[in-house]
């Protein structure tokens, strides 16, 4: 009997409320020691003791009454169309979406508001935000997650987040203040409010581009809950996946048109477009202009052979493995680089707000059309007539970049440095992503030791004398530049592959990778090089000088540095680079990588 559990009246009278919050008869409640949680129907709220404190009360009636609400309010398949792609401003898109549901309750029915308070000090427990010493370890969703409820509700942040937030409210609300102004205007349209949250998810530079035309709804979109209690987060991850799929064979044929330019040869008519010397100015007269110049346009010197190119390759990571395989290698790597990820990723956000704080976007008010200006709304509802009540944004200086990361797949790269290797370009990609700046990842290796198909063809013509090189080679592409990081993460595993790295010819790797840059509308192109040492290739070595690739290597860096717009750095791992490029870093040690790589670009985009 009910009158003899204390704890089962409770439950049935929760789960009674919790229906008639939701306006579903077939909402199922539950108690449970584990993270408390909801599936379809079924709520599962943290249990409180047998004693039924106070505060265990109100923390499962808390999350009873927030569940009850997204169930009434929320559209699951309204939410994944509109939610963004990026980890981070995916979070802050749930939270503020979390919020406004939670905040129709908390508007309307004080017991609610109050056990919502509750709630929000028991998620704070578990909160990273409670513990941020500094703005690189504050969660965004979680900090924007808070200022949106406070906008909504009036409820000010509890006292335990008030440290962390403080780390970032200044720069949110110089961002994105208006659009939290703006929030409350749409609380009861779930589509109206994820447009405003998008516009704040680019003014905080979360996202980039404009918002794309709102889709037809489908059936049952037009109420807010319909239809997705049942199943509600398979509908969400069904309705991504099928937005991923189509965006990535959009992507790959992007991808694919650019390769074609970048691989065409330069004509002559190219050539005489492309000016005269070193140190001219562009029309504007501000920035110095370094003209493309074709291959011809190198010193008489360059002597570079190759004996046969029938057996080289350009491949994409996934061909050369199948896609169980890659899981594994991509666990594998991930497993390995538990501790060093942390570090990295600490680097990596450090650098992303150093770039976003050179995007910073300003704005021109008073304007007689643009934007509405939300702090000017009033007056525009007293005489919609009333000039001056737009605002224009001003254009940002940070110039549209690209980045290639360039990595050495011989195999005196084998164990931690290829994985530390692989694991930094991932995470650096992921987080250039998040700022705009795309991001390509290439490998070089060789497909057989010692010279493959190419020297038994040369054996077959008499071995005649200097072939120049002479093996097969091997171009990796692990992600292209217009691809989401999200569809090429699984790729960097391969170089965990046993037999993937063997030699390597790193000039025409070079020119490979700048070629590739060079076919880029970016108006600012970066080529990382990541290597071990010199190019060194047996079978090539053994019938030509033995500075043979060397020379060549030098020859391609000097023309690159003096005479092409890409931006040229490297990082030698273990061996000296600096006789190679101009501006280069070497480290001892391959767990200094990660935070080289950022350091080596950071000081890049300070100068620019």
């Amino acid at each position: 009997m009910a009158e003899d559990n204390p704890l089962e009246a409770f439950r049935s009278a929760l789960a009674g409320a919790t229906r008639a919050i939701a306006g579903d008869a077939e909402v199922e409640l539950s108690f449970t020691t584990d993270a408390p949680s909801v599936s379809g129907k079924g709520v599962k709220a943290p249990m409180p003791g047998r004693a039924l404190g106070a505060g265990e009360v109100a923390e499962a009636r808390g999350f009873a009454d927030a569940a009850a609400l997204r169930l009434r309010h929320h559209n699951a398949k309204l939410h994944a169309r509109a939610a963004p792609a990026d980890e981070v401003a995916r979070a802050v898109f749930d939270a503020a979406e979390q919020a406004r549901c939670e905040a129709l309750g908390a508007r309307s029915m004080a017991g609610v508001r109050e056990n919502l308070a509750s709630l929000t000090r028991l998620r704070l427990r578990t909160d990273p935000l409670t513990r941020a010493r500094n703005r690189d370890e504050v969660p965004l969703g979680s900090a924007v997650g808070l200022m949106v409820r406070e906008r909504l509700t009036g409820e000010g942040v509890p006292e335990e987040a008030r440290a962390g937030l403080d780390l970032v409210a200044d720069w949110i609300e110089k961002k994105a203040g208006a659009d939290l102004d703006a929030l409350g205007l749409a609380l009861d349209d779930q589509a109206a409010f994820a447009d405003l949250v998008g516009k704040l998810l680019r003014d905080l530079e979360l996202v980039e581009g404009e918002p794309e035309a709102p889709a037809e709804p489908e059936e049952g979109d037009e109420g807010e809950g319909d239809d997705q209690s049942e199943g509600g987060d398979d509908e969400d991850e069904g309705s991504q996946d099928d937005n991923a799929g189509r965006g990535e064979a959009e992507i790959r044929g992007e991808a694919e048109d650019s390769d074609d330019e970048s691989d065409s040869d330069w004509s002559e008519e190219d050539a005489s477009d492309s000016g005269d010397g070193l140190g001219e100015e562009s029309e504007e007269g501000m920035m110095p202009f370094r003209p493309n110049r074709p291959l011809s346009d190198l010193p008489p010197s360059f002597d570079y052979r190759v004996f046969t190119e029938q057996y080289d390759e350009i491949v994409e990571a996934a061909a050369l493995c199948d896609e169980e395989e890659l899981g594994r290698l991509r666990a594998y790597l991930d497993q390995q680089l538990v501790h060093l990820q942390g570090a990295v990723t600490k680097l990596a956000n450090r650098l992303q707000r150093r770039l976003m704080a050179q995007q910073s976007r300003s704005w021109e008010f008073d304007q007689e059309e643009g934007l509405l200006d939300v702090a000017r709304l009033a007056r525009v509802v007293v005489n919609p007539m009333y000039s001056l009540s737009y605002k224009v944004e001003k254009d940002t200086e940070f110039r549209d970049t690209i980045v290639t990361l360039l990595i050495d797949n011989s195999g005196s790269m084998r164990g931690r440095p290829i994985s530390i290797a692989a694991i930094s370009a991932d995470i650096l990609a992921r987080t250039l992503e998040r700022v705009g700046v795309k991001v390509e990842i290439l490998g070089f290796t060789t497909r057989a030791w010692k010279g493959g198909q190419s020297r038994e063809k040369w054996l077959a013509d008499g071995r005649p004398p200097q072939p120049g090189r002479l093996n097969d080679l091997r171009h990796i592409v692990y992600k292209r530049a217009d691809e989401p990081w999200r569809h090429a993460r699984k790729n960097l595993g391969l170089m965990m592959r046993e037999g993937l790295l063997k030699e390597n010819i790193d000039g025409e790797a070079l020119l490979w990778a700048h070629n590739r840059l060079i076919g880029r509308v970016e108006e600012r192109k970066i080529l990382m090089v990541i290597s071990d040492g010199a190019p060194v290739d047996d079978s090539t070595l053994s019938v030509n000088s033995g500075t043979y690739l060397e020379r060549h290597l030098r020859q391609m860096i000097g023309w690159i540095e003096g005479r092409s717009p890409v931006e040229l750095v490297a990082i030698g791992i273990g061996h000296d680079v600096t006789r190679y490029y101009s501006r280069a870093v070497t480290i001892m040690d391959a767990e200094q990588l990660g935070g080289t790589m950022i350091e080596q670009l950071a000081s890049l985009f300070d100068k620019s």
